[in-house]
């Protein structure tokens, strides 16, 4: 019984001696002291040792290390904290897509350049003078290309810039092919008047127009997308946090240190249900930025494939050779059916020679345009390569929002296990972690979050992402949708393939819409006689109406001098 009777007084004394042990040190803050120098502030601020914590406005009141002044300096502190991560993805997010948009921005702006320059040397060795004569015309097509790439329909309509250019062209040529006769401006009007009607250069203006329209919309408005994406995520990342928001970071970072232990880290759960509240609205973003990303990669896929931007303007010297070679060959049915619609032309007083149409036509042969030999082009690089590496980027860049709080609340940032921090003690964290956004915070045990009262950025922001994804969406069917001044236009307009010939029935397949009824061209090619006797059928016409009066008013007089 004594032996038992020791023990037991032994034991006693050891759990005495270790609670007064504990209690001296949990009332000495040099720990605290030199945890909180280490951040920047202060020693001073710091008491020696524990006093009564009853001022304090966030961390529990008892037993403490921390002042009034320790807790407003700790609460700047871990806005800071919580902010850094966030800014650093955001900041990294930022520059990848900010580097993607300058690489297709600058590849497909060297490409245009290449293009001119390849037509340029191609075109002065096949045609020699005669092009040199004429490069003015060819240098603003591509300056027109250039304008449509940077700025849209709101600079240049592309279908109605195609369309002179090929009348300008075909009125060039009709003159070379036909330096034998003299055209007066009315006379080369009428002709630029039936480019279409002619089809002098073959099916290439159709199928160039088709191509153009589709690799350019798709190209713009693709690096439009690429530019807006770091745009958003810089206006987003200005938006502060609330003051709930920092009392909760502050009650889960630093109140630790008012109790110290400095060395607690806040459990995961609870770290997830601080930063869930603290970006609410920031979660909000996320199904319209994926909208936005699933848009981009299915643009990118079209661009890959039938929109393929560098496909049309690689060759386009070769296409655009092509055309005035059929042209060459038509000349002769070209210029009859001109004559016919037109009126004979006067001969030229100049011509003193006669010269054959192989003499004073366009001679030259161009080589073959092989698709298979696809070498790497503008701006060290091709469009395949630049699309597979940014679909990687987009594809990861998606659930960015959402995925935050796990992003932050995660590695040294929290303690695993029980062993940590759960905002009033170290001990399990027993809430239930709640939902992303602002809906779900309503039951947020941990901060307080107004759901009535969504952020106006971050708002604007998502109707921002949400018009830029119909653009991209109208893109991936070859449209061009353009929001006009409210001084010229009360709404937005949606410009397509601007096709308005019979002949774009053709075009119709699963990539371009065409309107389901064309319209049909206002000016129709005469086919037989000339100038003179359209306008005698005119008055032939205004006769015919004029007799159809009269016997109608003789029927009327008639029927009542019958009554």
């Amino acid at each position: 019984m004594k032996w038992l009777l020791v023990v037991c007084v032994a034991s006693t004394l050891v759990v005495f001696c270790r609670s007064a042990a504990a209690e001296q040190k949990s009332k000495n803050c040099n720990e605290v002291r030199a945890a909180y120098s280490s951040k920047g502030f202060n020693v001073n601020d710091v008491p020696n040792k524990g006093v009564n914590g009853a001022p304090l406005k966030v961390c529990p009141q008892g037993f403490s290390c921390c002042t009034v002044e320790m807790e407003e300096k700790l609460s700047q502190q871990s806005h800071s904290e919580i902010k850094a991560p966030v800014v650093r993805l955001s900041t990294n997010l930022q520059s990848t897509f900010r580097q993607r948009h300058e690489h297709f921005d600058k590849f497909f702006r060297e490409l245009l350049k290449k293009a001119e320059a390849s037509l340029h040397n191609m075109f002065v060795r096949t045609y020699g003078i005669m092009y040199v004569q004429n490069a003015e015309l060819f240098k603003n097509f591509f300056e027109d290309l250039t304008k449509y790439y940077v700025s849209g329909s709101a600079a240049i309509n592309l279908d109605s810039m195609l369309s002179e250019f090929w009348a300008d062209l075909l009125e060039r040529m009709f003159r070379l092919v036909n330096v034998q006769y003299e055209f007066s401006d009315s006379y080369m009007e009428c002709v630029s008047r039936h480019t279409e009607q002619l089809q002098p250069f073959g099916d290439v203006p159709r199928k160039l127009r088709i191509q153009l329209t589709r690799s350019f919309i798709a190209a713009r408005t693709f690096t439009r997308g690429l530019a807006l994406m770091p745009e958003v995520v810089n206006k987003v990342s200005t938006v502060s946090a609330s003051p709930s928001c920092v009392r909760a970071a502050m009650k889960m970072l630093y109140c630790p240190y008012c109790s110290g232990q400095v060395a607690l880290k806040p459990c995961q759960n609870y770290c997830l249900n601080v930063m869930r509240g603290c970006l609410a609205n920031q979660a909000d973003l996320d199904t319209e930025w994926n909208n936005l990303l699933d848009a981009m990669l299915s643009l990118a896929e079209r661009l890959e494939g039938p929109f393929n931007f560098e496909a049309v303007m690689d060759p386009i010297d070769v296409k655009l050779s092509e055309a005035i070679m059929n042209m060459q060959e038509n000349s002769m049915q070209v210029s009859q059916k001109v004559f016919q619609g037109c009126g004979q032309p006067k001969p030229s007083m100049a011509f003193r020679s006669k010269r054959s149409l192989k003499e004073t036509g366009f001679t030259g042969r161009f080589r073959p345009y092989s698709p298979d030999a696809r070498p790497t082009t503008a701006a060290g690089t091709s469009l395949d390569r630049l699309t597979s590496d940014v679909k990687k980027k987009l594809k990861h860049a998606k659930k960015f929002w959402s995925t935050l709080p796990e992003t932050v609340c995660a590695g040294e940032r929290i303690a695993p296990g029980d062993e940590c921090w759960n905002g009033t003690a170290k001990s399990r964290y027993e809430s239930v972690v709640i939902g992303n956004g602002l809906a779900n915070q309503v039951s947020n045990p941990d901060v307080d979050v107004d759901i009535t009262k969504p952020d106006i950025v971050i708002r604007s922001q998502i109707a921002v992402l949400k018009e830029m994804t119909s653009w991209l969406k109208a893109a991936h069917s070859g449209n061009d949708i353009t929001v006009e001044n409210d001084e010229e236009s009360s709404g937005g307009e949606e410009s397509g393939s601007g096709c308005d010939s019979p002949s774009c029935d053709t075009d119709r397949d699963i990539y371009f819409s065409t309107p389901p009824n064309p319209v049909k061209p206002r000016v129709n090619l005469v086919q037989g006689g000339s100038s003179s006797s359209s306008s005698s059928s005119g008055g032939s016409a205004l006769q015919g109406s004029m007799a159809l009066a009269l016997c109608s008013l003789a029927l009327l007089l008639l029927a009542l001098h019958l009554r």
